[in-house]
Parts: structure tokens; sequence; C-alpha cells
């Protein structure tokens, strides 16, 4: 499939650039700074400069591609996973590309009872207050759109191998959960659902 990832320098997004060209996929790459993806090579490899914030590049990129996945990050400041989602839906209804992955975080909307009192009042109540709404309005955004789109809600990010082998789905609450799943294991997943409709126009989490 030719697949665009948008925040593919991101911790979770370098894992699917090399995920998807190990499963012989074409990817396109759409980053502020491409340098970053110099230590990728691969025939299969198209980088892209642009900036989510500006719609213009962003409809070129993504004209011709047959999914979209994004991870984007913005640190605890939040307004770029928003605004930047918005934008890719803007430019994949303008150019006819229906399939979206998009990863928010585990306990956004109606998964926040899965957190555990840390997660709840600790990180996203306070410390990643702003971050957490972002991901709140990005979700709203996608759920409001035309697209064929899927919501993944990863648990905390650590370091680790892929495995596959983590929970995923719908939690109605967190009591048999880590609440941590490594980054390799997120973009495992992300990837699986270009193939799967399970989860079309759903919200699943993943945690271990």
């Amino acid at each position: 499939m030719k697949l665009l990832i948008v925040g593919s320098t991101g911790s979770i997004g370098v894992h699917l650039v090399t995920q998807a060209l190990e499963q012989g996929h074409t990817v396109t790459t759409f980053a502020r700074t491409p340098a970053k993806l110099d230590s990728i090579k691969h025939p299969n490899l198209r980088v892209v400069q642009g900036d989510v914030l500006d719609s213009e590049s962003l409809v070129k990129a993504v004209a011709g591609q047959d999914a979209v996945l994004c991870s984007l990050g913005a640190g605890r400041e939040g307004h770029v996973r928003s605004e930047g989602t918005r934008n890719v839906i803007r430019a994949m209804e303008q150019t006819g590309v229906k399939r979206f992955i998009c990863q928010t975080t585990l306990g956004a909307g109606d998964s926040r009872n899965t957190l555990n009192f840390f997660w709840k009042y600790i990180m996203f109540g306070l410390l990643l207050k702003k971050a957490y709404k972002d991901h709140e309005l990005q979700e709203r955004f996608i759920q409001q759109s035309h697209l064929d789109w899927t919501i993944t809600r990863p648990a905390a990010f650590v370091d680790g191998n892929r495995t596959g082998q983590y929970k995923h789905g719908f939690f109605e609450s967190g009591a048999d959960l880590t609440l941590k799943i490594s980054r390799a294991d997120v973009a495992d997943f992300m990837l699986k659902q270009l193939t799967n409709t399970t989860y079309f126009h759903k919200t699943p989490g993943q945690s271990y």
C-alpha cells in the first residue's frame, strides 16, 4: 500500500516507518525536520518536508495515498495534535483518501475509567492537562469527519521490542492492565489496522 505517515520523526512515527517498509509498503514521511530520518535508507521511502499547520503542503503529500497514519506529538503544550489532525482530515477529504489511522492516548473520551488515580488526576489532571485536552479535541475532529477512521489509544509508552503480545479493544476498567506498552507494539497495532476492518469508526485501546 501507499502510506503517508504524519509525525514520522516522533517516537512512534519512526517505528511506523521502519515496520511499514519491512512489510513492503511504499512510505511517504511528512516531517518538519526530515534530517531526523537520515538513518533510514530504503528504495520505497520518500521523505517530504512540511508542517501539519500548513494545509497546502499536506494536500500535496496526501494526494495519491491509500491510507494515512498519524502519530503527532507536541510535548506538554496543546494545539499541534488537534490543529494538525484537522488539517490532515481536510487534505484527505479534498483528495479523496479515506483510510485514516490516528494514535491518541488511553484515557481519552470514554476510556477515562481505565486510568488509575496517578494518570487520571496527577498526569492528565495536572502535568499533562494541555496535552490531554489536545487529544480530546483531536478525537472530536476525527469522529466528526467522513473518513474511514480508527483511533488507537495506547497506554503509556515504554522502550522495548515489538512483541505482538498485548491487549487491545475496549476496556471497562484498567484493573487487569499494566497501563504500559512499547512504542514498537503501538506501531505494530496501527499497521495491522490497514488490513482489518474490526475497528472502523472505533477507538480501541492498547496495553500490556
